[in-house]
């Protein structure tokens, strides 16, 4: 199985616009490209995916164990010609003192050769030292070529050159300066999504001009052949959610304030027999009509005012939930059902459905996994004090918290919603910063659609009742 990982030295050189414009230039040749990234991210999986034409993947040392990251990787790589995994942070970085969650691991685990992006700015001689020490602190990683970022000009290259080859024997396999072609938009929360991006494809033909132009794709090419092949093992009780879903629609929030998803999460429902219904939260004048709702995490805050304008969607939201609708909520999710919405000096009115508001702050919040244990409260949990493992990422904290509602979460590592506690139940919404996943043994869709399923059918019990009151 052809495949390669392209790693760097620390977080921010540039790695996946040049990952990007690798999986598009590879792509361009008539090959069929599989991205997948290291870690908990939506962000970057947008652009690796938009250069592939195909869901970018997600492997997790944290959430998924060893066994499962492999059949996972061998069941999405096999159908096509290559797989490039782009890494998180830095080539031998991670929460684990041993190493066993850093890239360099993966890369191990799954066979991969390694391919450096390497952030050249102000160093020459100095690239030699810092990519040996990089070899020699695990001489089992097959680091097979470097690319230079940013470098300075013609001078600056040749002495990076000359210095890498001299020293370490690892092939240079390109050298990109500081184009501008390769930037995308960063802000609060790191890179811009694709999908709020209208240029999104133009961006990545540009990344792929860049890459074209400066980097060797054939000995890309002939690097990711050489990986070594992976032997695929069978996942360990891989949850499924069987026909939980049949007959039921969900709506899914998918519009430029509410974009991230994992590609597990919407398989999950698609093998439960459910029928997924798009939701735009900005246009879309009221709610359609589903059986339950799904709004992931995005960027609501950026979308404050198309959001509130809408006023017609949000008030058929709130009736909706008033009603009875099941809605799971995560992170931008649940800041969008709560009553209002403050950032740099605007506060927006949301939807009302949570006795909440919600305050932006200029620092993180919550990053990073977290360790939750169920509370009896959880309207679809396993059970009280069961654990779940999970990532956040938010920059909002909750203010005027009603003190009388009920949280599905105790977190034992993490911020939550602050106070040892996350999960909102109320009615019949869970609305929580906490993101899930389904791998690892976590069946949280299957569970959704069970409560969807029960919430309905009293739905229909109490429908039936009234009219037979009325006879």
């Amino acid at each position: 199985m052809s495949g390669i990982l392209v790693s760097a030295a620390w977080r921010s050189s540039g790695k996946t616009a040049i990952a990007t414009g690798l999986i598009a230039g590879l792509s361009a040749r008539g090959l069929a490209v599989q991205p997948f990234k290291k870690g908990p991210d939506y962000i970057d999986p947008q652009w690796l995916g938009t250069a592939a034409g195909r869901a970018c993947r997600n492997l997790d040392m944290h959430l998924q164990g060893t066994d499962e990251i492999v059949a996972y990787w061998a069941r999405h790589a096999a159908a096509c010609d290559l797989a490039l995994v782009e890494g998180n942070l830095g080539l031998h970085d991670g929460l684990l003192l041993d190493g066993t969650d850093s890239n360099a691991a993966l890369a191990k685990l799954l066979g991969l050769p390694v391919v450096l992006v390497l952030d050249a700015r102000g160093m020459s001689r100095g690239a030699a030292a810092l990519l040996h020490g990089l070899v020699t602190f695990d001489p089992a990683v097959s680091i097979a070529g470097v690319i230079l970022n940013r470098v300075g000009g013609s001078r600056h290259e040749g002495k990076l050159r000359a210095s890498v080859e001299h020293y370490t024997g690892i092939p240079v396999l390109g050298a990109i300066g500081d184009d501008p072609r390769l930037g995308v938009l960063e802000r609060h929360l790191g890179l811009v999504p694709a999908a709020e991006i209208a240029d999104a494809q133009a961006r990545v033909a540009a990344m792929r001009e860049v890459v074209g132009e400066n980097v060797d794709l054939d000995s890309i090419l002939a690097i990711a052949r050489a990986a070594a092949p992976v032997v695929s093992v069978a996942p360990p009780a891989r949850p499924v959610a069987g026909l939980a879903g049949a007959g039921l629609r969900i709506g899914i929030a998918r519009d430029r304030a509410f974009a991230f998803y994992y590609p597990d999460d919407i398989d999950a429902f698609a093998e439960s027999g459910a029928t997924l219904v798009p939701v735009d939260t900005i246009n879309d004048p009221v709610l359609p009509d589903v059986d339950g709702l799904f709004i992931g995490g995005g960027f609501p805050e950026t979308n404050g005012a198309a959001l509130s304008a809408n006023s017609g969607f949000r008030e058929s939201l709130r009736r909706a939930i008033g009603g009875g609708l099941p809605v799971y909520a995560e992170c931008g999710g649940l800041m969008y059902l709560a009553r209002s919405l403050s950032w740099r000096g605007h506060t927006w009115e949301m939807v009302g459905a949570l006795p909440a508001d919600v305050v932006m702050q200029g620092k993180p919040v919550g990053k990073g996994y977290v360790k939750l244990a169920e509370t009896g409260d959880h309207p679809w949990g396993r059970g009280e004090g069961t654990e779940v493992r999970a990532h956040e990422f938010h920059y909002s904290r909750l203010a005027n918290v009603d003190p009388g509602l009920r949280f599905a979460y105790r977190v034992e590592r993490g911020e939550g919603s602050g106070e040892g506690r996350d999960g909102i139940v109320h009615r019949n919404v869970l609305a929580s910063y906490t993101h899930l996943r389904s791998v690892g043994g976590n069946d949280w869709v299957a569970r959704f659609l069970a409560h969807v399923r029960r919430a309905r059918s009293a739905r229909e019990i109490l429908a039936a009742t009234l009219s037979a009151a009325m006879q």
